[in-house]
């Protein structure tokens, strides 16, 4: 009975781990953040965003916001707080969800004029595509974290079968 009752937990541990491990955070922007006169639709062109990761927005609070909008919204710069204004400096925002999103800066006229505005297209984590067999910067900075994450969570599973 007790090894049914590890076999369980080990099981339910992979797959947890599994899905915070394949999770990634996309700063948007990257170093410069979310600024102006930033080209974001370039820097999210060779992006794969799936459902489960993140988005993190860096600005200096009180200059900039963040807010959610529709297509329409998007093409427009049309400011509507019926989705929230995010206005820390530093908004996180789960990706729940596939399908396209759109952000804007609802100051002034930063989306209009400065080009603050992101649109992003959201997969589902079935239709993820298969990681490119060609190494980059980038993915060669997240080999480390995955294997780190995968090692971790193996120990720590086998760990349990020994509870």
């Amino acid at each position: 009975m007790a090894a049914s009752h590890s076999i369980i937990i080990f099981i339910a541990t992979l797959v947890v781990l599994a899905t915070s491990i394949s999770a990634k955070e996309y700063i948007v922007g990257d170093k410069s953040g979310w600024t102006l006169d930033f080209d974001y639709q370039s820097w999210a062109k060779d992006k794969v965003f799936i459902v489960g990761d993140t988005l993190v927005f860096n600005y200096a609070s009180g200059a900039h916001t963040v807010m959610k909008v529709n297509g329409t919204g998007f093409q427009q710069c049309i400011v509507s707080s019926s989705n929230g204004t995010l206005t820390s400096g530093r908004d996180i925002i789960p990706l729940q969800t596939p399908g396209r999103k759109w952000y804007i800066c609802g100051v002034g006229k930063h989306c209009e004029l400065r080009n603050m505005k992101l649109f992003i297209t959201v997969l589902p984590q079935t239709m993820a595509p298969a990681p490119s067999p060609v190494a980059t910067s980038a993915s060669t900075k997240l080999i480390i974290p995955t294997v780190y994450g995968i090692v971790v969570a193996l120990f720590g599973s086998i760990l349990l079968l020994f509870v």
